[in-house]
């Protein structure tokens, strides 16, 4: 019988690539398990009431994710605590929100993450009277506007009216109204200070009272203690003619206290989703105004919420090169392609080498075979009957029968030759033991 000689046997090279197969089966199944998918097309954003600043910010922030194909849907609130209290819901519809700092005390928040801070929200303590007010505690037996329930403004007027030992139910009229309600009625007379904030006062609403004959800007001549105290509060000065030089408006230095607003969001919120979003902030915030310098917004400043490590990956290193240098909804595709890829390419690379390795064992171990069943008849050529040496030369020709059936690579062509050399050996043996 003639040696059947093949280039390669693909029964064995398929054999021989299974297991690299199988382990690149698994690593893109775990892939495809940790990776994020698509990001959505669509956001949505709580901000506070329509025409408050957190308000005329999220509708900056629709443009701008506009130009990437995003929808941001702007939802009015309360103000920061209703925001809050929405972010936390995992039953509301709410991706993320503005959020005044100091008004978190009591909330379940495990489930939220800062992608920074975004600006400073002033408390902005506007009061009648001819004399200069400089202390809270001064407020003591007025009718004071604290902004309305679900606001921050209402939460941190009462911390800190509480620190003044002012709380609700004493002299102190303490009045649940806020934004352009609370200003009309001090502008009336009807009360005699009003707390006015980021997520309830709208720039106008400011504006005005500023101009106002008879009403003033508290100058807190305690900023600084309350900065220690409160860890979510900043120290900030007003310089004298800061808004109009012409006028000399304020005619003096104001110190203030600010909390600053924070981006909230779910912890699930898309890694590209929130680049885009501090993207945007930085276009919204990044510009030098009376209360800020250029670039200092936003920034991941930790108060009560950490800082997402999708936010820490932002500020230290900025966008991915893909979401750098191609569209927005290309560069998803592409950068979820290539989490899928790298595993597998990761697995093939070492993998290739080992198929040489496991294709030879496969050949070798087959030739090794009939090795061991030629030893033992070589060890049983003496000693035997007639009919023994008979059952045994019929065993090598079944043996010598089935190597030449056997499909080898020329590559193995050297062992196959050795082998048959071996068969002869061993019949060599049997006939010369008759």
């Amino acid at each position: 019988m003639k040696a059947r000689f093949v280039a390669i046997s693909w029964r064995d090279l398929a054999v021989s690539f299974g297991p690299i197969v199988l382990l690149a089966i698994v690593g893109v199944w775990l892939a495809i398990w940790l990776i994020h998918p698509a990001p959505p097309n669509t956001i949505t954003i709580v901000t506070g009431p329509k025409d408050s600043n957190f308000w005329n910010t999220a509708e900056k922030y629709r443009k701008i994710l506009a130009r990437d194909g995003v929808t941001l849907k702007v939802l009015t609130s309360e103000g920061s605590l209703d925001n809050l209290r929405k972010l936390s819901d995992p039953d509301s519809d709410v991706d993320i929100g503005f959020v005044q700092g100091g008004v978190a005390s009591g909330i379940d928040i495990s489930d939220l993450v800062s992608l920074g801070s975004v600006s400073y929200v002033p408390v902005s303590v506007f009061y009648r009277g001819k004399t200069a007010v400089t202390r809270l505690s001064e407020l003591h037996g007025l009718k004071v506007a604290i902004g309305m329930p679900g606001s921050g403004s209402r939460v941190l007027a009462l911390s800190l009216l509480k620190a003044n030992g002012i709380e609700p139910g004493g002299k102190t009229q303490l009045l649940d109204m806020g934004g352009d309600e609370a200003a009309k009625a001090l502008v009336a007379n009807e009360i005699d200070a009003a707390f006015l904030m980021g997520d309830s006062a709208s720039p106008p609403t400011m504006g005005k009272l500023l101009r106002t004959p008879g009403i003033r800007l508290l100058d807190f001549s305690q900023a600084a203690a309350y900065a220690r105290r409160f860890s979510y509060l900043n120290e900030l000065r007003l310089p004298m003619g800061v808004f109009d030089l012409g006028k000399n408006s304020p005619e003096r230095n104001i110190r203030l206290i600010a909390p600053t607003a924070e981006l909230i969001a779910r912890d699930s919120l898309h890694p590209a989703l929130s680049d885009l979003l501090i993207e945007a902030a930085r276009e919204v915030h990044g510009k030098s105004n009376v209360l800020q310098r250029a670039g200092e917004f936003p920034a991941p400043l930790e108060h009560e919420f950490p800082i997402s490590d999708d936010a820490k990956r932002y500020y230290k290193s900025g966008k991915s090169f893909f979401y750098r240098t191609l569209p927005f909804w290309l560069a998803s595709l592409v950068d979820r392609t290539v989490v899928i890829l790298l595993p597998i390419i990761l697995l093939l690379i070492p993998g290739l080498r080992l198929v040489p390795m496991l294709y030879g064992w496969r050949i070798k171990s087959r030739i090794y075979r009939w090795y061991g069943a030629l030893i033992a008849l070589e060890r049983g050529v003496t000693g035997h009957s007639p009919e023994e040496q008979a059952r045994m030369r019929a065993q090598l020709d079944e043996i010598e029968a089935a190597v030449n059936r056997m499909k080898m690579p020329l590559a193995f062509a050297d062992q196959f030759y050795v082998l048959r050399e071996h068969i002869g050996f061993v019949r060599s043996r049997l006939e010369g033991s008759t």
